[in-house]
């Protein structure tokens, strides 16, 4: 059962018009436990990510959280407003870390809908994205652009 607060019929490629600002209604609080497991699935080591001595005499004051485990919660956090009727996901680019995520830290994202094209098929458009993880504190730590080939609307 979906709640309709939380995931809307309004996600295909004709209601993503340029310009278009989702709030996106979850927030994530991110856990010590997938940092590390992630980050010990794509074998990163550094320091900075399982090392707390270290990294408590640091400006940081404690560990911090693997890119890669930030970005899949904001892009996780939008896919319930822009992936329900996706296709196909064409790219991520311009993927910026902007501000450190450490255990404890809750994320929460919006994004606005840059461009909608035409694509090579007739049921299906691109739609481009850029999403922003923010926590918080309001900080942004996360922005990326994301084009994906999204579903047109049954006739």
């Amino acid at each position: 059962m979906s709640d309709p607060a939380l995931t809307g019929t309004n996600n295909y490629f004709e209601d993503f018009t340029p310009g278009l600002v989702i709030r996106h209604s979850r927030g994530k609080t991110v856990e010590a436990l997938e940092n590390q497991f992630i980050t010990n699935l794509v074998m990163n080591t550094a320091d900075g990510h399982f090392n707390e001595h270290l990294m408590s005499q640091t400006p940081f004051g404690t560990r911090i959280v693997f890119g890669g485990v930030t970005a899949s919660i904001v892009i996780g956090l939008a896919a319930q407003d822009t992936a329900e009727n996706a296709l196909s996901e064409l790219s991520i680019t311009g993927l910026r870390l902007k501000h450190p995520v450490v255990h404890g830290d809750t994320l929460y994202a919006y994004s606005e809908v840059l461009e909608r094209a035409d694509g090579d098929r007739k049921d299906a458009g691109i739609v481009t994205f850029r999403h922003v993880g923010f926590n918080q504190d309001d900080k942004v730590v996360f922005e990326a652009e994301r084009r994906v080939l999204m579903r047109r609307r049954p006739v």
